[in-house]
C-alpha cells in the first residue's frame, strides 16, 4: 500500500506544472447546504434548505439529512441511523466527516459514518444533489459531507475569540444535549477546540415505551491550522465515546465504540496551483452483545461480539486555470482492516471469527474540470479506481458445533484474494439563472465494490451491513461490482414569492448487490448453510448475489411566500425501484412522502406548524419477504426566537396528536423489554417537548 501511495503522488507530482500560473476558487454547483444550529440572518443563501434551523426531532443528524428532497431515514438506532438518498443507502453513499472517509467498525453499521457527528459540533450538512463530484472520492449514489465547526482566520495579530455552544434537551426520551466549539485565532493561526456530550432514556410512543432505546456519547477534540510561507500546516484530532445505547432492531446492543480520529492536511498554492492533501486514520473498537440491555437468553445463546475497524487514507491534489475553466487533479486512497469475533462469555471454549483479518484497500486517480462562466456551466470528471481485498482465516472454538467448524474449513481453503477497477465518469451541466429560471442536467456513470460483509460472510448470521430486517445473510466470493448508469434533469426556479427545484431521475444499475434465496428450494433445509441458519432462528437464510436494478423518482423542495409574514415551505419525494432480472421490486424502497410547513416569520421570531404526509408502501420485495406498511401524517410544531446578536431559543412539539406510526424503514424489533412486541416494526417517537438554546458570539 506504501510503494502504491508514492507511485500515485509522484505521478501527480509530475502533471502540476503544466497548468497556468493563476487561479480562482469557483464554488461547487449542484449542492444542497443543512444549516444545524446557526442564527437568522439576512440574505440567507437560496441553496439552504428551508426550514434554515432544523427541529430537534431527534439526536441523530440522518433526522435532518433525511428532511431534503430524496432523502430518508433508516432508523436503526437512536445513534445509528443510516442516510437513504434516491433510493441507495449505506455505504452507497459517499458520506465523509469534515472531508474524512472512513470505514465503520461494526458488522452491522451500529456506527454509521453520520454516528461521529454530534449535532453541537457540526456546523452545516453539505449534500450533492444527485451525483457527487469524483473529486469527493467513489461512491454509487451521491453524498454528504458533515462539516464541523471552527473558528476563521483573524485579520490581526491580536488572539480573537470566538464560541458556538448549543445545550438542549427532548422530554420524549428525557434527552440531553450539550456541547460545541470555542476558539482563538489571529490572521497566523488558528485553533478550536470541541466537546459535546449527550444521553438520553428509552423513548416514548403512544403504546408506552420503546426499549432499549437509550444511548450515550461523547466526543472532544481539537482543530488547529497555522499559515507558513512553506503553506497551511493543520491537524485534526477528536476521540469519540459511545457508551451503552440500545439498538433494538439488531440482536445485540452497543456496549462500547471507542473511536479516534487523526488528520494532518497541508493547502499552499504554488505558480498559481493550488495545492491541497492530507493523511488520515480512523481507529474503532467496539463491542456489542445480546444481554446487557435486554433479556438475558439462555447461558448457550449469550453473546459478545469484539470489532475493530482501522482505517488509513491519504489525498492530493492540485487546482489551476485550465481552457476557460477550473481543471482539478487528484490521487487519493485508503486502506480499511476489520476484524470480528464472536464469544460467550458462559464458555471461553465457544468463539469463532465471521470475519478474520479483512483488509480492504483502494487508490484512485481523478481528474476534475469545471467552466462557471457564461450561461452555460459544465463540471465533466473521470475517476479510475484500483481495489485490492483479502481476508485471513477463519478460527474457531472447540466448544463450536461441527456444522460451523465445517463452513470455515471451506472458506479457507477458497480464494480469499482478489481485486477490481472501477471507472466513475461524471458529467454535470447547468445554465446561469435568466428571469429566475435556471436549467440543470446530470449524466454519470458510477461504480461501488461490494462491501467486506457481502463478500467474506462465510457464516450464516445476522450480520447485515445494516438492513436490520432479522433475516441471515451469507455472503459470496464471486460478486462483481456494481455499475449504475445515471441520468437526472430539472430546474431552479425562483422569483420574489416562489420558488421550486425539482428532479426527475433514473438509475440504471447492472450488478446490485442484494439478498436473494440461498438455494432454489427456500425453507427446504438441504444444506449445512440452511441448517445452521435455521438453529439461528431463520430456516431461508439469503445470499449476496449481484442482480440487476433499476430505481427512478422524481422530488422537489418548493415554498411560497405570501404578503405579510406567512411563508409555506414543502418538500415532496417519490422513488420507485424495481428488479429487472425478475419480476419483483427492490428491497427497503422508501414511500412517497411529502413535508409541509406554514410559517409565520416575525422580525426576530418564527412559529411554524408542520405536516409529515408518508404513503403506504405496497411495493414490497417479495423475494426478500419483506412487509408492507400504511401511510401516516404527523403534525408538529416548533418556534425560533432571536432573543439578540448570538443567542437563538428554538422550542417545539413533535407528534402533537400523539400518533403510532411506523416508518418503513425502521427496522423490526429484536428487543423483549418494553412495549413494543418482538417482530414489529419499531415505532415513531410519540408526542414531545424540546428546547434548543444556541449561543455564539
Amino acid at each position: 500500500m506504501k510503494f502504491k501511495l508514492l507511485v500515485a503522488a509522484s505521478a501527480l507530482a509530475s502533471l502540476i506544472p503544466a497548468w497556468a500560473e493563476s487561479s480562482e476558487t469557483i464554488e461547487p454547483a449542484l449542492q444542497d447546504v443543512i444549516t444545524v444550529i446557526g442564527q437568522r440572518t439576512a440574505g440567507d443563501n437560496e441553496d439552504e434548505v428551508s426550514p434554515n434551523l432544523a427541529p430537534l426531532f431527534g439526536e441523530d443528524l440522518t433526522r435532518v439529512v433525511a428532511r431534503t428532497p430524496g432523502a430518508a431515514r433508516l432508523g436503526n438506532g437512536e445513534l445509528s441511523g443510516q442516510v437513504s438518498y434516491r433510493g441507495m443507502s449505506g455505504e452507497r453513499i459517499n458520506l465523509r466527516i469534515d472531508g474524512q472517509r472512513f470505514a465503520s467498525g461494526g458488522p452491522n453499521l451500529m456506527d454509521p459514518v453520520f454516528h461521529y457527528a454530534p449535532s453541537p459540533l457540526v456546523d452545516v450538512i453539505v449534500i450533492d444533489r444527485g451525483v457527487g463530484p469524483v473529486s469527493d472520492g467513489p461512491g454509487l449514489g451521491g453524498g454528504a459531507d458533515a462539516v464541523y465547526k471552527r473558528v476563521d482566520f483573524a485579520t490581526g495579530d491580536t488572539p480573537e475569540f470566538e464560541y458556538d455552544l448549543t445545550l438542549s434537551g427532548r422530554t420524549v426520551n428525557d434527552g440531553l444535549i450539550l456541547g460545541g466549539m470555542v476558539g482563538a485565532a489571529t490572521e497566523k493561526w488558528r485553533l478550536s477546540l470541541l466537546g459535546s456530550h449527550e444521553e438520553a432514556g428509552d423513548t416514548a410512543f403512544p403504546g408506552g415505551t420503546i426499549a432499549g432505546t437509550g444511548f450515550e456519547r461523547g466526543a472532544f477534540g481539537l482543530s488547529g491550522d497555522l499559515k507558513t510561507e512553506l503553506g497551511v500546516i493543520g491537524i485534526d484530532l477528536r476521540r469519540h465515546n459511545t457508551g451503552p445505547s440500545g439498538n433494538p432492531p439488531f440482536p445485540m446492543d452497543i456496549v462500547y465504540f471507542d473511536t479516534d480520529f487523526a488528520r494532518v492536511r497541508y493547502a499552499h498554492t504554488i505558480r498559481g496551483v493550488d495545492i491541497e492533501g492530507s493523511f488520515n486514520s480512523a481507529d474503532v473498537t467496539h463491542l456489542m452483545d445480546n444481554f446487557s440491555q435486554r433479556p438475558s437468553p439462555s447461558p448457550m445463546q449469550t453473546s459478545a461480539t469484539f470489532a475493530d475497524g482501522t482505517t488509513v487514507g491519504f489525498d492530493l491534489s492540485g487546482s489551476g486555470e485550465a481552457w476557460g475553466g477550473l481543471l482539478q487533479i487528484g490521487v487519493d486512497g485508503e486502506q480499511a482492516d476489520h476484524n470480528v469475533r464472536i464469544t460467550n462469555p458462559n464458555n471461553a471454549q465457544f468463539f469463532v471469527t465471521p470475519f478474520p483479518e479483512v483488509k480492504m484497500e483502494r487508490i484512485g486517480m481523478f481528474g476534475e474540470w469545471t467552466r462557471t462562466s457564461g450561461s452555460f456551466n459544465a463540471e465533466l470528471g473521470l475517476r479510475i479506481d484500483q481495489h485490492d481485498y483479502a481476508s485471513g482465516e477463519a478460527v474457531t472454538g472447540p466448544a463450536l458445533p461441527m456444522g460451523p467448524r465445517m463452513l470455515a474449513g471451506n472458506f479457507n481453503t477458497a480464494d480469499r484474494s482478489g481485486s477490481d477497477t472501477t471507472t466513475d465518469l461524471v458529467a454535470r451541466f447547468w445554465t446561469d439563472q435568466k428571469n429566475g429560471l435556471s436549467w440543470r442536467a446530470t449524466l454519470a456513470r458510477k461504480e461501488k465494490v461490494p462491501g467486506y460483509i457481502q463478500r467474506f460472510g462465510w457464516l450464516p448470521i445476522n450480520a447485515s451491513g445494516g438492513l436490520a430486517d432479522g433475516n441471515i445473510y451469507v455472503g459470496n466470493l464471486d460478486l462483481q461490482p456494481e455499475t449504475a448508469l445515471i441520468a437526472e434533469a430539472g430546474f431552479d426556479y425562483a422569483n420574489d414569492r416562489f420558488f421550486a427545484r425539482p428532479t426527475v431521475y433514473l438509475r440504471q444499475v447492472d450488478d446490485f448487490i442484494q439478498g436473494t434465496p440461498f438455494d432454489e428450494t427456500p425453507g427446504v433445509i438441504n444444506s449445512p448453510v440452511e441448517m445452521i441458519a435455521n438453529m439461528n432462528g431463520d430456516p431461508t437464510p439469503l445470499k449476496w448475489r449481484n442482480v440487476d436494478a433499476r430505481i427512478m423518482g422524481l422530488d422537489m423542495d418548493t415554498g411560497y411566500d405570501f404578503e405579510g409574514p406567512l411563508r409555506v415551505d414543502g418538500t415532496v419525494s417519490i422513488i420507485d425501484g424495481e428488479r429487472r432480472d425478475i419480476d419483483d421490486n427492490l428491497y427497503r424502497m422508501p414511500p412517497a412522502s411529502l413535508l409541509l410547513g406554514l410559517t409565520w416569520e416575525g422580525e426576530a421570531y418564527s412559529l411554524t406548524l408542520e405536516s409529515q404526509a408518508v404513503a403506504e408502501q405496497d411495493q414490497i420485495s417479495v423475494t426478500n419477504e419483506e412487509m408492507a406498511t400504511p401511510g401516516y401524517v404527523v403534525l408538529s410544531a416548533f418556534a425560533d426566537w432571536q432573543v439578540r446578536d448570538g443567542v437563538m431559543l428554538s422550542v417545539g412539539v413533535e407528534n402533537l396528536l400523539d400518533h403510532l406510526y411506523r416508518d418503513h424503514l425502521s427496522g423490526y424489533n429484536r428487543n423483549g423489554f418494553g412495549d413494543v412486541l418482538v417482530g414489529q416494526r419499531v415505532p415513531g417517537a410519540g408526542r414531545g417537548a424540546f428546547l434548543r438554546l444556541s449561543l455564539r458570539g
